[in-house]
């Protein structure tokens, strides 16, 4: 699997990333199932360029409250530990992708 999971909060490995993505999701929310393979797909063909993580909000509440999650699905982008994009709500394959790429 090349997105990675986290648990209990700990954003040890995310933060370390030179350059990586987090979604943040939750079980009931039927655009986070949506966008969730495409998530996967697109970690597979930026393997070894950004690293991907995905994290429940309701499982990880305080990462939630952490980086200001008010709506989901939410994906930021991570240069050097720190948040230098997102982008709530769903999208396609391609708005993701040239989000992305216009962001690392």
């Amino acid at each position: 699997m090349a997105v990675k999971e986290i648990t209990n909060n700990d954003t040890t490995e995310l933060e370390a990333a030179k350059v990586a993505l987090l979604d943040v999701w939750a079980t009931w929310c039927g655009p986070c199932k949506a966008i969730a393979p495409i998530v996967e797909e697109i970690s597979e063909e930026l393997a070894g360029k950004v690293e991907f993580f995905k994290a429940d909000a309701d499982e990880n509440s305080e990462l939630a409250k952490k980086f200001r999650v008010m709506s989901i699905p939410n994906l930021m982008i991570f240069k050097d530990g720190k948040v230098a994009s997102r982008h709530v709500g769903f999208q396609d394959a391609e708005e993701l992708r040239s989000w992305i790429a216009s962001n690392i």
